[in-house]
């Protein structure tokens, strides 16, 4: 967290310095030599406003799961046959139940670039393929998790990336899902910032 708001902080004044070299320095027919700098920092803090509500969520997440080092985790980047949605994915198996698969799937975000080069196809280099396997992984598939690529200088997660559930969004119109999950499990992924159906029925209201 503290590195995206120095980032941020870093890229706001880059922005903040192009500008004033651009308005009290250059003549107009010098403008194109910063103009660059500034478009890019402003993309570059725009792109780390957006990191800020993954963060949150990512700690939560970190909270609640250990980090697992996975290996030969099964991965593709074509439609996966159990979900209505064409998005890259992982399987990864049921806490409860190991002999079932979860596919947790990348919804399009700025920092799915990342990841999508290196899933690959036929014609990606080995060396790019490798930086994400093994795989740093820790959640529930059924809910919300937090994937990593390993640091090739500390052996450390990097890269960490917030994969979920649709129906533990949240969101409008979207139902949350229990997957028979324990209680404890609901609740620990309540925690982590899922949505998730009550983990016991409600008490009968007293007439």
């Amino acid at each position: 967290m503290l590195m995206i708001v120095g980032r941020l902080v870093g890229w706001i004044a880059v922005w903040i310095g192009s500008l004033g070299v651009l308005v009290s320095f250059l003549t107009p027919g010098y403008t194109y030599l910063f103009l660059p700098v500034l478009l890019y920092s402003t993309f570059r803090a725009v792109l780390q406003l957006a990191y800020f509500r993954p963060s949150f969520q990512i700690k939560r997440v970190l909270g609640q799961y250990p980090w697992q080092f996975l290996t030969d985790v099964p991965r593709g980047r074509n439609k996966h046959p159990q979900v209505e949605y064409d998005e890259m994915w992982y399987e990864f198996p049921n806490p409860e139940k190991p002999e079932e698969q979860i596919p947790l799937l990348f919804f399009m975000n700025m920092r799915t670039f990342w990841w999508m080069r290196r899933f690959g196809t036929s014609k990606t280099k080995p060396e790019l393929k490798a930086q994400i396997e093994p795989l740093w992984f820790a959640g529930d598939p059924r809910f919300i998790a937090v994937i990593a690529a390993t640091s090739r200088r500390s052996k450390s997660p990097r890269r960490l990336h917030l994969l979920y559930q649709r129906t533990a969004t949240g969101r409008r119109g979207i139902e949350p899902t229990d997957w028979n999950a324990s209680p404890a499990a609901l609740d620990r992924a309540r925690r982590a910032g899922a949505h998730v159906p009550d983990s016991a029925p409600p008490l009968p209201r007293p007439y």
